[in-house]
């Protein structure tokens, strides 16, 4: 045991012992080194602002920056943004981001999406201007014809063509609705063939 603890008191021990933890402190200077120059620390890219840029346009400049990109879909037309076209980028204009990272885009589709016009025949005009904006279509105009039932919508019209329930519209479309002024078919030339 004596000779043990002389051993550690010894010149020569020190001198390993020191040689040993520099050497250990250089291995781990070495790897930091490495490591940061393998992963391009405190080296960012900016990521650049893509909104409202064509896909094209924005596949050339994320190249140009060294990102990865994917697109994904989007069911959400939005008409301040134009057709196929960049609507949400993640990450944000701004961050700073590695070489090599992937940004998430979200591209405008072409127009919006079709939608079922509801079943409204029969319904009265308050209830069927309801259950349209319900879907996503608007009313533009209501126009009246001679049938008993008062303010009941008896046909559909989109852009001055006939439609019918189950029909596709773009959403946001308006709809001409057809509903009756209260009077009975025909009233009008009876009234006036008994006036003769």
């Amino acid at each position: 045991m004596k000779d043990f603890i002389d051993f550690l008191k010894s010149k020569v021990f020190l001198i390993q012992l020191g040689l040993a933890l520099l050497l250990l402190i250089l291995v781990c200077f070495g790897t930091l080194q490495w490591l940061k120059s393998t992963t391009n620390h405190n080296e960012f890219v900016e990521v650049p602002d893509f909104s409202k840029m064509s896909v094209q346009d924005m596949r050339k400049l994320a190249e140009e920056k060294g990102l990865r990109y994917e697109v994904l879909d989007s069911t959400n037309y939005d008409p301040a943004y134009p057709r196929f076209s960049i609507l949400e980028q993640n990450p944000t204009a701004g961050t700073k981001v590695k070489d090599n990272r992937k940004i998430y885009f979200t591209v405008n589709p072409s127009g919006y999406k079709k939608v079922s016009v509801p079943d409204i025949v029969q319904v009265t005009q308050r209830n069927a201007t309801s259950m349209l904006r319900a879907v996503g279509l608007d009313v533009q105009r209501v126009t009246y014809i001679d049938e008993l039932g008062k303010d009941m919508v008896y046909q559909i019209k989109h852009k001055g063509k006939y439609v019918k329930p189950g029909d596709k519209l773009p959403k946001t479309s308006k709809v001409e609705l057809i509903c009756g002024n209260g009077t009975i078919p025909g009233s009008a030339i009876i009234k006036a063939e008994s006036k003769e």
